[in-house]
């Protein structure tokens, strides 16, 4: 049994949605916890647990146990294997937003689960034509907000020394496929400009943590969302495969 603990938010439930069904199609017993508030950012994760707020809703398997969680009541609901933290979008790229929040949260998760390894989920910059009040603060570029939430998530990993889950890697590689190209009339893998779509967009995160937590090879998987998708089945296998091929390029 693994059982994975994410301490995030909007961005934790897209990558995490799909984890425990697919792992069940591989038969990989896993139990996948999210902690979420929309938005949520390191500093205000540390003013949380700081004070024990119970502010969080608490989804297991994808499936959604109620408000009113603090971090430290899913710290303490299993022996968690690994616990991941990360930032909150807008602020991904921003490196100062990210001190002294992170290593207060780090030494919380140390103290409350001292089994578990400490991952860190990297986000994804947003859509090209993203509406998002954040994107601003990257000139409004796709390119310059992923370059910079890299470096931000790079340096973390660095001086922790916790390994990175690259979904937003994943992401920006699909994106120069010609059936994730947005920009020349490919799939957008968004649904709103910055979180992502139902269907593909979900299915591509929750392989890559698939893949990099267990090292299982995601080619051949026959798991299909039940969200709905437009194309016809034989698109929808086609680009499931071009995800699949995608995640399992990562070295793991």
């Amino acid at each position: 049994m693994i059982r994975v603990l994410a301490i995030g938010n909007s961005f934790s439930t897209d990558c995490t949605q799909y984890l425990f069904p697919m792992a069940k199609h591989f038969v990989i017993p896993m139990t996948v916890g999210n902690l979420y508030i929309g938005g949520c950012s390191l500093e205000r994760h540390y003013k949380n647990l700081s004070q024990n707020l119970p502010e969080y809703e608490y989804f297991e398997n994808g499936k959604s146990l109620g408000n009113s969680y603090t971090i430290l009541d899913a710290i303490k609901r299993f022996e968690w294997d690994i616990v991941t933290i990360q930032q909150a979008s807008g602020d991904s790229g921003i490196r100062e937003s990210y001190y002294p929040y992170a290593g207060f949260l780090v030494e919380f998760i140390k103290t409350h689960a001292p089994k578990a390894k400490i991952y860190i989920n990297q986000t994804w910059a947003y859509e090209r034509d993203s509406a998002h009040p954040d994107f601003p603060r990257y000139n409004n570029s796709q390119e310059l907000m992923y370059k910079m939430l890299c470096d931000c998530y790079s340096e973390l990993s660095k001086l922790f020394d916790f390994p990175i889950i690259p979904v937003g890697d994943v992401i920006q590689g699909l994106r120069g496929t010609p059936e994730f190209d947005y920009e020349k009339t490919g799939r957008s893998l968004c649904r709103d400009g910055y979180h992502l779509d139902l269907f593909y967009g979900r299915y591509a995160a929750s392989a890559v943590w698939l893949r990099f937590l267990t090292g299982k090879k995601i080619k051949g998987c026959t798991f299909v969302p039940d969200a709905f998708c437009r194309d016809g089945d034989k698109t929808r296998r086609h680009c499931l495969e071009v995800i699949n091929s995608t995640v399992d390029g990562i070295n793991v």
